[in-house]
């Protein structure tokens, strides 16, 4: 059951959801609050994509989303070369876009904590509902990915597609509180690292049967 590659006999009753952060930015190594600049992979970056293309070997896909961001793009594309899945659909949607992190997005963290504060700013990095300043809440990205998810992935699950997502810390993390029915308390201790996949083992009426860290 932990396996459950494309066409075994259960891939009828059964699909398989993969989600992605996206490998190692430049701002990531920088320390730098990223949100939605179009910042590329680095070399560590792309090894993390490389790496999880390694693991994902075997899982057969029947279609890719992400976001309309170079990182998360280039991330996918490293994951579906190594996994010899490069034919598949692939579908880009601004939805899984990382949360807008205003008036921080390109500010260095640890100057940002020494001028308003490591609470004030740990509050605007992990809690749903204060975001920081002129940008985006965890609450407000869960309003647009989990939508998003509902209309256009969902139905493909249902299908007993297998599903692959590249997308952004923020963004996953509103998808897991939906998937795996994380309470906004809860949500604020978790966090995503780069290029680490997590499984899920969904029956078609979306029940989930298994998550799996791979």
């Amino acid at each position: 059951m932990s396996q459950l590659c494309g066409y075994s006999a259960i891939h009828f009753t059964m699909s398989i959801l993969i989600l992605v952060r996206h490998g190692q930015s430049v701002y990531n190594m920088e320390n730098r609050f990223t949100g939605t600049l179009d910042i590329r992979l680095t070399p560590l970056g792309e090894e993390e994509a490389r790496h999880t293309g390694e693991l994902l070997k075997g899982y057969i896909f029947a279609i890719a989303y992400t976001s309309m961001l170079l990182r998360a793009q280039e991330s996918l594309r490293i994951i579906l070369e190594v996994t010899g899945q490069t034919e598949i659909p692939v579908v880009k949607n601004a939805a899984l876009n990382e949360r807008m992190y205003g008036s921080l997005q390109g500010l260095n963290k640890d100057e940002t904590s020494k001028k308003y504060g490591a609470e004030q700013v740990e509050m605007w990095r992990r809690s749903y509902t204060d975001g920081p300043p002129a940008g985006e809440s965890l609450a407000t990205t869960f309003q647009r990915a989990v939508p998003y998810y509902k209309a256009e992935i969902e139905p493909q699950l249902q299908a007993g597609k297998n599903v692959l997502i590249v997308a952004h810390g923020n963004s996953l993390r509103a998808l897991m509180m939906y998937l795996e029915n994380i309470s906004p308390e809860d949500i604020t201790k978790v966090n995503i690292s780069t290029g680490l996949p997590r499984k899920y083992i969904l029956k078609t009426d979306l029940k989930v049967l298994d998550i799996t860290n791979l």
